[in-house]
């Protein structure tokens, strides 16, 4: 059991920056990221035996991390995204830079209207600033699909609000 505790340990020195950054892209809440992520590792290592490595851990938890922000949205009546939310508390990135000129609304309501997987790579690239690597273990996917979904979110956001760059 020791051994079992220690790589569960292990995985959580490991993951647990990125699954906070992860669950703060969808709370914009820092103690309900960090409730939440605790809840996650938590209920990984019950789940632990179930774990059947056709994935990546990462992968695996961020699922279960995915699941528990859910959970707490059906438990509480809310939405699972809060537009609002995200213009009313911008976490600073690079691509903030570019998009500095656009009104905010407007940038929201052009990265609401994307179609999945894009609409998520542009939130967690946007609102929790993850590098590319760190998006494309999220998903499931390459550090270069990440790249190329976004840079064809951020052309479509430019068409949409009408900004050239």
């Amino acid at each position: 059991m020791s051994d079992k505790r220690d790589s569960m340990e292990q995985v959580y020195i490991e993951y647990s920056k990125m699954i906070y950054k992860y669950l703060f892209s969808m709370t914009r809440n820092e103690s309900l990221a960090e409730e939440l992520m605790q809840e996650t590792f938590y209920q990984a290592v019950r789940c632990q035996s179930k774990y059947d490595q056709s994935c990546k851990i990462s992968t695996w938890l961020c699922a279960i991390a995915k699941n528990q922000w859910r959970n707490y949205c059906k438990k509480h009546h809310i939405e699972a995204l809060v537009d609002s939310e995200l213009l009313d508390n911008p976490v600073p990135s690079s691509e903030d830079i570019v998009l500095s000129n656009m009104n905010k609304l407007e940038i929201m309501k052009a990265l609401h209207s994307l179609k999945e997987p894009q609409r998520e790579v542009m939130y967690l690239r946007l609102s929790a600033d993850l590098s590319f690597r760190e998006i494309g273990e999220i998903m499931g996917r390459s550090e270069n699909w990440a790249r190329v979904t976004y840079y064809r979110g951020k052309e479509k956001l430019l068409e949409e609000v009408g900004g050239n760059g």
